[in-house]
C-alpha cells in the first residue's frame, strides 16, 4: 500500500492527523473550562464562533490556494492553530476566550482547504475514492485519538498542559509540512487588491450536489461536538472523549475496508447507504440510557462517517474543475461548517443542560440527515432519467 501513494501523500496525510488532533485535544473539557469562566449555558459558543470564523474564511482560504499556492494557506491555518493553543492560559474572561475560539476556526478554515486542494493534485485518477478513504483514516484517527487523549491528559493534569499539548501536536503537523512540494504549476506574486472576494471565489457551482448532502449530514457533527462530553457524563461514563474513542475504531476499520466502494458502485449510491447508518445512529444515541446502548450508537455513527466522508470529498474531486480544486475544496467545507453552525445551534435552543433536552437534539438531528437522505433518492432519479433518455436518443 505504501508503495501506491507518493511521498508526499503520506507526509500530508500525518499533518493533518496531527492538526486534527491538536485542535480535538482540547474539546472534551471545552464544556467544563467555559462553565469556569462563568459560561455554563453558553456551551454551544464553542463549537458556533469555531464554525463562524472557519466558514467566513474558506473563500480567503480557497482563493489563496488557488492563486498563490496550496502550502501557503496550510501555513496560515497551523500557524494560527499554534498560537491559539498557546493563549488559551490566559483566557481569564468569556470574552477573551470567544476571541481566541473565533481566531481558532480561522485556522480549521485556511488548513485543511488548502490541504484538500493540495491532495486532489496529487491523487492517482483511478483510486480517488481508495485514496480519500485513506486520508480520510488520518482525519478521524487525529479527531478519535484527540478527544480520548485529551480527556487522558486532563485528568492526569490542567488546562494549562492540556493546552500547550495542543500547541506541540501542532508545531508538529508544520514540521511535516515542510517537506512537500507544492502542486500549483503558476504561483502568481501577492497583491492586496486580489484578497477581494467575488460570489465566484465562495462557491464553486459545480459541487452543489455534494455541498449540500455534506450541509445536512454535518448536523449531526455539529449536535454530537457540543454534546457527546456531557451524554458521557449523564450516562456515568468517565472519559469525556469516549464516543470518539469508539467513533475512531469503526469509521477507520471502515475506511480501510470499503474506501474504494465508491470507485465500483458510485458515489450517490454509497451515499444512500451512509446517510441511512447516520440516520439509524442518531436515533439510536436519542434512545441511549446506558454504556452498551451509547457505544453501539458511537460505533454506528463511525460507520456512517467512515463511509460518508471519503465519497463525498472523491464526489467533490469528480466535480471540482482542475483550475477551481481550492474554491470547491473551500466551497464543501463551508458546508461542512453551516452543517456544524447549525448543529451547534440547535442545542443552544434546545439544550438545557440535561439528558431529555440532549435528546431531542439527537432526534431533530436525525430528521435533518433524512432529509439527505430523500434529496440523494431525487438526485439518483434524476441522473437515471437522464442515462435513459441519452441511451434512447
Amino acid at each position: 500500500m505504501l508503495k501506491r501513494y507518493s511521498r508526499d501523500f503520506w507526509l500530508l496525510s500525518a499533518s493533518m492527523f496531527f492538526f486534527m488532533l491538536s485542535f480535538n485535544l482540547i474539546l472534551p473539557e471545552m464544556n467544563g473550562f467555559i462553565s469556569q469562566l462563568g459560561g455554563s449555558a453558553l456551551k454551544g459558543s464553542i463549537i458556533f464562533l469555531f464554525s463562524i470564523a472557519a466558514g467566513v474564511s474558506r473563500p480567503f482560504a480557497g482563493k489563496l490556494a488557488d492563486l498563490f499556492g496550496r502550502k501557503r494557506s496550510i501555513y496560515i491555518g497551523l500557524g494560527i492553530a499554534i498560537a491559539v493553543s498557546l493563549s488559551y492560559p490566559f483566557a481569564s474572561w468569556l470574552g477573551f476566550f470567544f476571541v481566541l475560539r473565533f481566531l481558532h476556526g480561522l485556522s480549521a478554515g485556511f488548513a485543511p482547504t488548502g490541504a484538500t486542494a493540495l491532495l486532489t493534485d496529487i491523487l492517482p485518477p483511478d483510486r480517488k475514492g481508495a485514496a480519500m478513504g485513506l486520508w480520510g483514516t488520518f482525519i478521524s484517527l487525529g479527531i478519535g485519538v484527540g478527544q480520548a487523549l485529551g480527556s487522558y491528559i486532563f485528568s492526569l493534569s490542567n488546562y494549562d498542559t492540556l493546552f500547550m499539548s495542543a500547541s506541540g501536536f501542532g508545531i508538529l503537523a508544520l514540521l511535516l509540512m515542510l517537506p512537500i512540494l507544492e502542486t500549483l504549476p503558476k504561483q502568481l506574486k501577492f497583491e492586496r487588491q486580489q484578497l477581494l472576494i467575488k460570489w465566484e471565489d465562495v462557491v464553486e457551482p459545480t459541487v452543489k450536489p455534494a455541498a449540500i448532502i455534506m450541509l445536512l449530514t454535518a448536523i449531526s457533527s455539529g449536535v454530537i461536538f457540543v454534546l457527546s462530553p456531557d451524554y458521557s457524563f449523564y450516562l456515568g461514563i468517565a472519559n469525556k472523549g469516549y464516543f470518539f474513542g469508539i467513533y475512531v475504531l469503526t469509521t477507520i476499520g471502515v475506511r480501510l475496508v470499503f474506501s474504494s466502494l465508491s470507485d465500483r458502485i458510485g458515489r450517490r449510491e454509497t451515499m444512500l447507504f451512509g446517510c441511512t447508518l447516520l440516520v439509524i445512529s442518531m436515533i439510536l444515541l436519542g434512545l441511549a440510557s446506558d454504556i452498551w446502548s451509547y457505544t453501539i450508537a458511537a460505533a454506528i455513527f463511525g460507520l456512517a462517517t467512515g463511509v460518508s466522508s471519503p465519497t463525498l470529498f472523491a464526489w467533490t474531486a469528480d466535480l471540482s474543475l482542475a483550475h477551481r480544486r481550492g474554491t470547491g475544496s473551500g466551497t464543501m467545507f463551508i458546508a461542512l461548517e453551516i452543517g456544524i453552525l447549525t448543529g451547534s445551534g440547535l442545542t443552544f435552543l434546545f439544550y438545557h443542560n440535561t439528558i431529555e433536552s440532549a435528546r431531542i437534539c439527537m432526534f431533530i438531528a436525525a430528521g435533518f440527515g433524512a432529509i439527505a437522505l430523500f434529496l440523494l433518492l431525487l438526485q439518483l432519479r434524476k441522473a437515471k432519467r437522464g442515462l435513459s433518455a441519452a441511451n434512447n436518443a
